[in-house]
């Protein structure tokens, strides 16, 4: 048996249902870091496994979820589950149903795919669920920050201001609760529509990091889009052509790095993890040549907006245009 601290060790199974990234990282980590404060030495090094169904072998997952000789804890995260093949899901199912000492199943499902069965299966073999859906109505986002603010002590928040963030960051989660973190920190925890609108007027909606996805995805129409608007809320250029080399040099990064989980390859690279499985389905529509070519524009861009262009305007659309065709070529 293993041993523990007092602190209440985590349930042997847990059911991480959505595809709203920065949720299912906080659920995973909420779980490993209980899992550590339960065994013994508070704060122990438990080791977390982490098998992506589709990069892993049938012998790879049914070695960690076999009992150890010494019944070590630790964490074993499956991701993709919605993607699982029979052998695989059958392994995770009988897993749950019988679970090994020491050691935690977090298994992270979409809620669809052709492993669909697999959500049901768990929540009857007694799995935690934690919700983690995408957000897609406002009202959702509203709690969400709402809920954000609250996680800071000592903060008050003017009701009509978390209504008014919202509408100034946008939809993306992990940008809200940046905003939120930053807000707390710049104005002693007294937040007020007037502290976010002095913060993030003119954001809304449109940011060259918006632009730079659509365009280093081939979505030539959307990104030449997405940038006149951001050019009509007086967006400096310097932003725009900073976001676009960042995101092609990402992809270049993360594509000459290889296929791989993107949770190892986080402290190679540098990114966070949800940064580099993006980057790792942009890359697919890369070759090198035509990365080298989208590197090159994006240097000249950096000067044109520095000065060395007659018309920034000009610039940063027609490097958008050619990035973007670039990719979807």
């Amino acid at each position: 048996m293993s041993s523990t601290a007092s602190s209440t060790r985590p349930e042997p199974l847990h059911l991480v249902l959505g595809d709203e990234e920065l949720l299912v990282e906080r659920a995973v980590s909420s779980i490993v870091a209980a899992m550590r404060a339960a065994t013994v030495g508070a704060g122990a090094e438990v080791p977390v496994d982490r098998l992506r169904a589709g990069d892993t072998t049938v012998a790879e997952l049914a070695e960690l979820l076999s009992p150890s000789l010494f019944a070590e804890d630790r964490v074993v995260v499956f991701e993709a589950a919605a993607e699982a093949g029979k052998d695989a899901m059958t392994l995770v199912l009988d897993a749950a149903a019988t679970p090994v000492d020491g050691v935690v199943l977090v298994v992270l499902h979409s809620g669809g795919g052709r492993a669909k069965a697999m959500v049901g299966a768990l929540q009857k073999s007694g799995a935690v669920v934690h919700e983690c859906a995408k957000l897609s109505k406002a009202s959702e986002r509203v709690d969400f920050v709402r809920a954000e603010f609250r996680s800071h002590s000592e903060t008050r928040v003017a009701p009509d201001a978390i209504a008014a963030l919202v509408d100034a960051v946008g939809s993306d989660l992990r940008e809200l609760a940046a905003a939120c973190s930053q807000l707390v920190s710049d104005t002693a925890g007294k937040v007020d529509v007037a502290a976010v609108r002095r913060y993030y007027s003119g954001r809304a909606e449109v940011t060259g990091f918006d632009i730079a996805d659509k365009a280093v995805s081939g979505d030539r129409a959307g990104a030449l889009e997405a940038l006149r608007w951001a050019m009509l809320g007086g967006t400096p250029h310097v932003l725009l052509a900073d976001a676009l080399a960042e995101a092609v040099h990402t992809v270049a990064r993360v594509g000459s790095a290889g296929r791989g989980d993107p949770f190892r390859m986080a402290s190679e690279l540098g990114m966070p993890p949800w940064k580099i499985k993006k980057a790792q389905a942009q890359a697919r529509m890369w070759d090198p040549q035509r990365i080298a070519e989208a590197l090159q524009v994006v240097a000249a861009l950096n000067a044109d907006v520095k000065g060395q262009a007659a018309d920034a305007d000009y610039a940063v659309e027609r490097a958008v245009n050619v990035v973007a065709g670039l990719s979807s070529r």
